[in-house]
């Protein structure tokens, strides 16, 4: 059988069996990345050996060098910095101390038992400091835990990324002498961790006002917004490079433009694009399958293993245990939080960057990384829905308050600007008190448009004109505000703002899609 119809067969599984398993692998110890690792290794050399496929494949390459793009978009996405506003204990323990220790100590295996050098090996650290959100998935949409304790683990997986990849860049330029003398240095490390995210962040931010204006002319439909928001991820990555910077911090750099200038953008891109990324992932792991197929022959096996139970079960917990210590948590969210970092995508994704550099020893440093992968993918995919279920439990039976705070700064501190979460039920208590809050729909013009329905009873009002709306309004009054997206950014967004003017504001959890699951909406009539 010719490659590229195998090629397109294994592009065809990837979509039907994630749309139609989804429900079963959601409520199975199964996870999608194990179930396409999986399928990758079997048809690689170790199983009936229809692909051959090395870590120097051209297709690996591009395949890997979009997704790694995608997914660290995707990162900046998903931090909702608006929520964090001048609170930055969180992502300071989580990128300095958290991430720092977890790339040090890890780096000792590699260097003491499996003989790499200590550039590879501070390399290997890195490698797999970096989180998989992918594998996480489940997780943080779980409902049943707190949505700060999500939280946490959201940021560690969309931050860690920030701190770990420029290292990686770095110990390759190091490995290779690309820096050669002090200003040659000097302009590489400027080039890096400020040419390309300038350029990224100035592409995203002005695809992001032009997305804007035209939607305010002419309308856009949310899932062209969407294959937008996808074009300007490969933009920022392009522009970049060209420009002789580093494309993945620029990618990064666009996901913060567009969450900091066009929330509406991001949302789109967060309901439909999302989807788009997931499938490239998915591929990425069916192809990588393949690669390691090909190189487990490489790998002593048994210090290798030795190597995924430390990562696994040691490293991380203790380094996050350590540094979430001052954190207002139940012992059950400090272990569940400490124990849910899998490695999985970013990792061999990263690892295939030290290979295209042509370091020597690298492929065997993708291997060994794609063992550890395999094992966290196994082990925290098998875990994810019987951990997950003992802890939502717990959650709601006995939960510290600030594990119910509506965001993760609860757990750090005071509580000034984080606003509570309702559930559906709760809001519906609420409304047949005698004195019942204002529901606010605050969705994006353009995810209202799209939608043509909304909670009985609610108040549209634009999220950038709520300030000038509740002029007319007496502070005290109780809010309820709502959006489409699931975690809530924009109705997040617009009820701190109305609690800063003396308003009571909340926030109903998951939006919309949450209240249309059990109680009935009303439809409206919208411009089109």
């Amino acid at each position: 059988m010719p490659e590229f119809i195998l090629i397109f067969g294994v592009i065809a599984v990837v979509l039907t069996v994630t749309a139609l398993a989804s429900g079963l692998v959601e409520r199975s110890p199964l996870s999608f990345p194990l179930i396409f690792l999986g399928l990758g290794f079997l048809l690689g050399r170790h199983g009936i050996g229809e692909l051959e496929i090395g870590p120097q494949s051209p297709l690996i390459e591009v395949v890997g060098t979009l997704t790694l793009a995608l997914v660290l978009f995707l990162d900046a996405l998903k931090l909702q910095v608006n929520e964090l506003g001048k609170r930055w204990l969180v992502p300071a323990l989580i990128l300095g101390p958290g991430t720092g220790l977890i790339i040090a100590v890890g780096a000792l295996p590699f260097g003491l038992f499996l003989n790499f050098g200590w550039i590879l090996a501070f390399i290997g650290g890195a490698v797999l400091a970096s989180t998989d959100p992918v594998v996480l998935r489940e997780i943080v949409r779980d409902s049943r835990i707190p949505r700060s304790v999500r939280q946490v683990l959201k940021i560690e997986a969309g931050m860690n990324d920030l701190v770990v990849l420029p290292v990686v860049l770095v110990l390759i330029a190091v490995a290779t002498d690309q820096g050669g003398s002090l200003g040659g240095w000097l302009v590489f490390l400027i080039k890096l961790l400020l040419l390309g995210p300038v350029i990224g962040f100035a592409v995203g931010g002005l695809g992001s006002w032009v997305m804007n204006w035209m939607d305010e002319k002419i309308t856009i439909r949310r899932e062209h917004q969407s294959l937008y928001g996808v074009g300007l991820v490969f933009a920022s990555y392009s522009a970049a490079t060209a420009a002789g910077g580093d494309g993945f911090l620029g990618a990064f750099a666009a996901g913060l433009a567009v969450v900091m200038i066009n929330q509406s953008l991001c949302d789109c891109f967060m309901e439909y694009g999302e989807v788009t990324s997931e499938m490239a992932m998915l591929l990425a792991f069916v192809l990588f399958g393949v690669v390691l197929s090909g190189l487990l022959g490489t790998v002593d096996i048994v210090p290798t293993l030795a190597l995924a139970a430390l990562v696994v079960f040691v490293i991380r917990p203790a380094v996050l245990g350590a540094v979430l210590a001052k954190a207002r948590m139940s012992w059950q969210a400090h272990a569940f939080v400490s124990w849910f970092g899998p490695r999985g995508l970013n990792s061999l994704l990263l690892a295939l960057l030290v290979v295209q550099a042509g370091i020597p020893g690298s492929e065997l440093l993708l291997a060994t990384v794609g063992v550890v992968v395999m094992a966290s993918v196994a082990i925290h995919g098998g875990t994810a829905v019987p951990v997950g279920a003992w802890y939502g439990r717990i959650a709601a039976e006995e939960t510290l308050e600030e594990e119910r705070e509506s965001t993760v700064v609860g757990l750090f501190g005071g509580h000034q600007g984080a606003v509570p979460m309702l559930t559906p039920d709760e809001l519906v208590g609420r409304l047949t008190r005698p004195s019942p809050p204002l529901i606010l729909d605050v969705r994006t013009r353009a995810s209202y448009n799209h939608d043509g329905t909304r909670i009985p009873g609610s108040i549209r009002v634009l999220p950038d004109a709520a300030i000038e709306w509740a002029m007319d309004c007496l502070p005290g009054q109780e809010l309820v505000t709502y959006c489409s997206s699931l975690d809530g950014a924009t109705s997040v967004r617009v009820a701190q703002q109305l609690r800063g003017l003396g308003f009571i504001t909340f926030v109903l959890s998951e939006g919309i899609e949450a209240w249309r699951k059990d109680y009935p909406l009303e439809f409206v009539e919208v411009a089109v």
